[in-house]
């Protein structure tokens, strides 16, 4: 009798994984308590795979041999506490994919970074010529892929909620960009949790592995000194080549970022790299180290560096209205990485924050906000711990409940020469479908000024 493998959810990753499992012979249902959308539904009939849309059928999904879930589903969902209870196994797509390929994995977490080094690790290796796949958070599912191509290599962006149901995955090269405190409505407002969310990244890897890391990050410095990686380590760095006990892989002299992960070192001037900011800094070394480890010549490096234009939603220039920048960083989901978008400003800044809260310190941007903003815009359902966090700063602010009233509050409080910064430090589900629809909307009604 075939195994029967139930997949919940029915987005990106889920339909990839129901179509993959049909193709290795098992039983297969999908159930998604939400609707899903028409195409994926257009696929799973395609395949002829059962499924249900709007509701969960229990009995069906508690007969399951082992249940892939969609990341997006916590622990504490009422139907996985069932079948932990149970004791069926519960693993993510990418955990399930791997197990029918042999490619060489590349893989990249963070908390800030994350698809960006991503997208230029790809771009690297495909000017290379490599036989590679785009999966994870961006890119079409790695199951669905490995259902239908054969790749030799996969650059794969890793979210926390992913590395949550990975198991016996083990990647090749393994890239941890940083940690900061997120999604700890996700973790039980515990920090730890979080961290040991990000560190999955290094299960099963051997000495044959590469761990890529930021050598300054406090967080992965302590756990590194905690846990005693089995890869090969090599981190990266802003401050040059030696750092502590150990040997920087790539890191910044003078005006250069030197990358020395393969026998012929790589230095290229920081202004010739296109994606500027500290922060591209520290995600172009990450990148160009996992290059070097995959034999790719210098000059093919060198070329991705100068021409890899960066990612849609992050610090995107939209237009310039009476004389402003409007920039969308809607990419922007946590405080950290509006610290980075903030210290990479040049201009007076009016900066729109707000969104769904997902346990933040906002304190951490408070020096940069009262340094390069003059304005804020708070835009969400719910400002109120927003307005009592920056009020006190003294720094005007208007509070809007919708995208429209905020880009106008910003078009009449900016004056020529300024930046208008769509950095929000919040998850974009309380008004927009994704950050996606949110930085879209943004472009769309800035253009409309």
């Amino acid at each position: 009798m075939n195994k029967k493998i139930v997949i919940l959810g029915a987005g990106e990753s889920g339909t990839g994984a129901a179509i993959l499992a049909k193709e290795k012979g098992f039983e297969v249902f999908v159930s998604d308590s939400g609707e899903i959308s028409l195409p994926y539904q257009a696929l799973l009939k395609q395949n002829d795979i059962a499924f249900e849309s709007g509701h969960h059928t229990e009995e069906k999904i508690l007969a399951a041999d082992e249940v892939i879930k969609s990341p997006g589903i916590p622990e504490t969902a009422p139907m996985i506490v069932k079948l932990r209870e149970k004791g069926t196994p519960v693993i993510s797509e990418i955990e399930f994919a791997a197990r029918y390929t042999d490619a060489k994995m590349i893989c990249i977490t963070g908390s800030n970074g994350k698809t960006t080094t991503t997208s230029l690790i790809y771009d690297m290796l495909l000017r290379a010529g490599l036989n590679v796949g785009l999966a994870g958070n961006i890119g079409a599912s790695l199951a669905l892929q490995v259902a239908h191509e054969k790749k030799d290599y996969y650059v794969i962006e890793l979210s926390s909620f992913q590395l949550d149901n990975m198991y016996d995955f083990r990647a090749n090269i393994a890239i941890l960009l940083n940690i900061t405190p997120d999604h700890l409505d996700r973790y039980n407002y515990d920090f730890q949790n979080y961290v040991n969310a990000k560190f999955r990244i290094t299960q099963n890897q051997t000495k044959d592995d590469a761990f890529v890391y930021w050598a300054e990050d406090p967080v992965i410095d302590r756990e590194i000194k905690k846990m005693n990686p089995s890869a090969t380590l090599y981190p990266f760095s802003l401050k040059g080549k030696a750092h502590s006990d150990t040997v920087n892989a790539a890191y910044i002299e003078g005006n250069n970022l030197v990358v020395e992960a393969a026998p012929e070192a790589l230095s290229i001037p920081v202004d010739e790299i296109r994606i500027q900011g500290r922060h591209n800094q520290l995600n172009s070394m990450a990148a160009s180290i996992a290059a070097q480890i995959l034999n790719i010549r210098n000059s093919t490096i060198r070329e991705s560096l100068q021409q890899f234009a960066g990612v849609s939603h992050r610090l995107q220039y939209v237009a310039t209205v009476r004389g402003v920048r409007y920039i969308n960083d809607s990419k922007a989901t946590n405080v950290n990485s509006c610290w980075y978008a903030l210290e990479s400003m040049k201009t007076p800044v009016v900066l729109i924050l707000g969104g769904k809260d997902k346990g933040n310190d906002y304190s951490e941007i408070d020096e940069l906000v009262k340094e390069k903003c003059h304005t804020l815009v708070f835009m969400g359902l719910h400002n109120e711990k927003l307005i009592e966090h920056f009020a006190p700063l003294g720094i005007p602010y208007v509070s809007t409940d919708n995208l429209h009233d905020a880009v106008q509050a910003c078009y009449h409080a900016a004056k020529e020469g300024d930046s208008v910064l769509l950095s929000p430090c919040c998850a974009s589900f309380d008004l927009f479908h994704s950050y996606e629809d949110r930085g879209d909307q943004f472009m769309t009604a800035v253009r409309k000024l």
